[in-house]
């Protein structure tokens, strides 16, 4: 990206961040669908890879239902854009009637054991407005990771305003993020992780929709090396309303060695969040390669995320 580019995407982000937020909700809300029936009309490569994501999590579906489903995931996606811009301003009660946890005594449970919590998510609904919710309406600050984004005004811009929104944010790169997290985890604190697409091409190979892909080994590492229980987490939205719910906890196996033990973890939970997926793909996120035999299609390792 050329130094031009980097700063028209840092000043369209921007004017984003300081505009959408002030637009009346109704007028936001149908600025997203625009925006996003247009990206999906127009058929970039977003919405190509988004249908051929979908194409396995949907492996029934006919073009016409891969259609609908790749627009219905454009207005998803657009949506978590339009709240993420707007959340700075929504109060207290605001989150309170828009999200909607199922089992979200499991993270109370594990709170107060002080043994420290992992929430592990895919890119499901809006993670953003869950950890604002986790923050702000029950009271949990956490810790989470953010891979580096260019231009660097960029990458500083997502720190600053998730960092406004009460959560701690760590580089995903640099090689300090581990010890950081399993220092809190030990502290008896909350660290939550987007976890469904390696970005480092060294993560743990799962069997995802019957394919190999390939996902982060963090969450399982920092459960064995602290002791912290990992709690999957799927989101989806039902109309005005996102809800959720938290999975069973992962355990670490009593036998193997560690690698061992971080494939059978990472493949718990890969299955939960297929789980989920297969629910609300519509809600999934991902416009990105994800699965191997894509990936060495095209000879990469993988794509920046936001």
């Amino acid at each position: 990206m050329s130094a031009m580019q980097d700063r028209m995407t840092d000043t369209l982000y921007g004017l984003g961040w300081g505009a959408v937020k002030k637009l009346p909700e109704p007028v936001a809300a149908a600025l997203g669908r625009t925006i996003a029936d247009t990206a999906w009309k127009r058929r970039g490569k977003g919405v190509v890879r988004l249908e051929a994501n979908l194409a396995r999590v949907v492996p029934d579906a006919g073009p016409e239902r891969l259609a609908e489903l790749s627009q219905a995931g454009m207005r998803s996606y657009m949506r978590y854009w339009m709240e993420s811009f707007r959340l700075p301003v929504w109060g207290t009660e605001r989150l309170r009637r828009s999200v909607d946890i199922e089992s979200i005594q499991r993270l109370h449970d594990g709170m107060a054991d002080g043994r420290g919590v992992i929430m592990a998510l895919p890119h499901l609904a809006n993670w953003d407005l869950a950890g604002v919710w986790a923050t702000r309406a029950l009271g949990i600050p956490f810790t989470t990771v953010a891979e580096r984004l260019k231009p660097e005004t960029l990458y500083d811009r997502f720190v600053a305003y998730r960092e406004s929104l009460g959560m701690e944010v760590l580089p995903h790169t640099g090689g300090s993020a581990f010890g950081t997290l399993a220092r809190r985890l030990r502290d008896g604190g909350l660290v939550c992780l987007v976890a469904d697409r390696d970005l480092s091409a060294s993560g743990t190979e799962v069997k995802f929709f019957g394919e190999t892909a390939r996902m982060p080994a963090g969450p399982a590492l920092l459960a064995q090396q602290t002791g912290a229980l990992l709690l999957p987490v799927t989101l989806w939205y039902d109309g005005t309303v996102m809800r959720g719910r938290v999975h069973p906890s992962i355990e670490v196996p009593e036998t193997g060695t560690r690698a061992e033990k971080t494939s059978v973890m990472t493949q718990a939970l890969a299955d939960a969040f297929a789980t989920g997926i297969a629910d609300h793909p519509e809600d999934w996120h991902m416009l990105q390669r994800l699965w191997l035999s894509d990936l060495e299609d095209r000879g990469e390792t993988g794509e920046p995320r936001r």
